[in-house]
Formats: C-alpha cells, sequence, structure tokens
C-alpha cells in the first residue's frame, strides 16, 4: 500500500513533512488536497485513523474559520467536515498515511510513527 501525503507545497512543515519522508528513502503520492479536495467521506476516515473530532483538524486561524461562523459550538461534525471540504485549507497540514494509520506532521517528526 501508498503512503499517501496530503500536502500543500506552499507550507514549510508539509515541505519539511516530504523532505523527511524522501530521506528516509520513501517517495509518498503526493496529494495537493487545495486543488484536489478530499471528498466528506475521505476526511471523516481521515478523523477516524487520526482519532480526532472535526474541529481538532481544523486550522482556526484561518480567516475563513471566523468569517464562516466555524467556532460555533453548535456545529454537528458533519457541518464541520462539509466546511473543510469547501474550504480545504482549513485542513490541518500536513497529514500522511500509511496502511490505515495517519498522522500530523506537526512536528514533521511525528509521521515517523505509523511507517
Amino acid at each position: 500500500m501508498s503512503i499517501i501525503l496530503y500536502h500543500n507545497p506552499r507550507c514549510s512543515k508539509s515541505r519539511q513533512t516530504l523532505a523527511l519522508l524522501e530521506e528516509k528513502g520513501i517517495k509518498p503520492v503526493i496529494r495537493d488536497y487545495l486543488n484536489n479536495v478530499p471528498s466528506a467521506d475521505e476526511i471523516a476516515e481521515i478523523l477516524k485513523m487520526l482519532k480526532l473530532k472535526p474541529r481538532d483538524l481544523m486550522r482556526k486561524k484561518e480567516s475563513d474559520y471566523k468569517e464562516n461562523g466555524l467556532d460555533d459550538l453548535n456545529l454537528s461534525d458533519a457541518e464541520l467536515i462539509g466546511a473543510m471540504v469547501k474550504y480545504p485549507k482549513l485542513i490541518e497540514r500536513p497529514i500522511v498515511i500509511n496502511n490505515g494509520k495517519a498522522a500530523i506532521g506537526r512536528p514533521p517528526e511525528s509521521v515517523l510513527e505509523i511507517l
């Protein structure tokens, strides 16, 4: 099974995670999630692998978070996942998926646990 990197090439942590994987001889399948947006089902599956709630995977400092009222604690998980599909830059990055496990590369070394 391929290792997948949900990657934003403009993000330094994402670039560092990619470099770390390549240093280990790993050539991940790179998914530019801003241009190839994951579906709601894919995000739900990633959340399950990460053992996180949707809000825990969201970048709360992004303008889309506040401007769209996503800080409303009454929003359902489905509504928050829908917002990540609509505004993918809200998704925390980078995310590495390997063999049914996932890790967020913050810090980049944290992804080594699932390799």
